[in-house]
């Protein structure tokens, strides 16, 4: 009992601090507020925002919501994450295998680029990519095509956009592609787990990705055209692209710049987890007649991952929350837009950071949550 009340004590003594501080600052803003006639409310999410927003992924206009606006700001906040994840892991990962390489050039190569993107402060990365190198392409009416289709300006990236037919039974056919994949999967690691037999895996899940898609086109009556960008002439020296799709200089700077510059250091996890793994487990797999593809596959990539996935979240975490630098090239992310526009036009400070706030931690506590429970699948179970 003793014991109990005295490991209690610090504790207690910890939330009674938190609560007490917590307290003074709520009371010390409820008081300023009330002296300067400053109402407290979320009500203001419902009026009309008043502002255009140059890039949205859904349909928005002034004449919208403030709730709306923050929608804008959210869906271009995880747009440029989720693409700047994708491209850092892939980036990462090929380049953390690269230092380990025997071949010289490889090796100094990754080398040379992981020291030279990190120790670049990433706002800086951001403008080199928005105001050197992008600043720098051709107006729209210059502008060359790539490959006949695409169209590479100063106003952004124009590229084909899809048109299609039936698309709900392409859909169905790439679910039920990943579905087969998945109990394919399983089906194969069972067989390795009680036959030794190794199934290929890659080659079958490449093929139903292929094929059920491919299937549908042919009797499905799925249908797929392609519209091109085409320039037009707004005034007498004025020249922009009609159709398709573009993607603003503001996002390719920002995804760039964030995807180089954390595949650094998810390079380095990558790099740290192969070497964890013991020399003997390789030396091992060679023995038996592994491949070196089978054995980075099959016995260093596995334990590896144990090692990786961890600070591997961190970075994760680290690219969503600098996502928030985009307000320096005014790409309309959620800083940009709610908690700075909206901020400025209705002086709700304290209700915009708050869920400005929310928003990025919720974000974070996300990817956490399923990283954490994707380590925990990977982990080694003890019988």
């Amino acid at each position: 009992m003793n014991f109990k009340l005295k490991d209690l004590g610090p504790q207690l003594i910890t939330v009674i601090a938190v609560v007490l501080i917590f307290g003074f600052f709520t009371y010390n803003a409820q008081i300023n507020m009330e002296n300067r006639g400053i109402d407290f409310g979320y009500g203001f999410l419902s009026q009309e925002s008043s502002f255009d927003v140059q890039f949205s992924l859904i349909e928005y206009d002034g004449s919208h919501s403030y709730f709306r606006a923050y929608l804008v700001g959210l869906l271009n906040t995880i747009l440029v994450s989720v693409i700047g994840i994708i491209i850092a892991t892939v980036l990462g990962v090929i380049v953390g295998i690269a230092r380990l390489s025997p071949n010289f050039l490889i090796n100094k190569f990754a080398a040379y680029y992981v020291e030279f993107f990190r120790n670049i402060p990433l706002l800086l990365q951001i403008f080199f990519w928005y105001f050197a190198a992008l600043r720098a392409l051709p107006l729209p009416q210059d502008a060359e095509a790539i490959f006949g289709v695409f169209f590479l300006t100063i106003k952004g990236l124009y590229v084909p956009a899809f048109i299609w037919q039936n698309l709900n039974i392409f859909l169905y056919s790439i679910i039920a592609a990943v579905i087969t994949i998945v109990i394919i999967r399983i089906h194969a690691k069972k067989v390795q787990e009680n036959q030794g037999k190794q199934i290929p895996v890659f080659y079958i899940s490449l093929g139903l990705i292929f094929i059920l898609p491919l299937l549908s086109f042919l009797i499905g009556g799925v249908s797929l055209s392609f519209e091109v960008p085409a320039l037009k002439q707004l005034a007498t020296t004025s020249f922009i692209y009609e159709g398709g799709v573009s993607l603003p200089p503001e996002l390719i700077a920002l995804t760039l710049s964030l995807s180089l510059y954390t595949a650094t250091f998810i390079a380095e996890c990558v790099r740290a987890g192969i070497q964890g793994v013991g020399k003997g487990q390789k030396e091992a797999a060679a023995s038996i007649g592994l491949t070196p593809n089978q054995v980075l596959k099959l016995v260093i990539m596995p334990q590896a991952l144990r090692i990786i996935i961890p600070p591997t979240t961190n970075q994760y975490l680290n690219l969503t929350k600098n996502s928030s630098l985009a307000a320096a090239i005014a790409y309309p992310d959620l800083v940009l837009v709610f908690a700075g526009t909206a901020l400025m036009q209705t002086g709700k400070a304290i209700e915009i950071v708050s869920i400005t706030m929310f928003t990025y931690l919720s974000l974070s506590i996300s990817i956490s949550i399923l990283m954490n429970w994707y380590n925990k699948k990977i982990a080694i179970q003890e019988k």
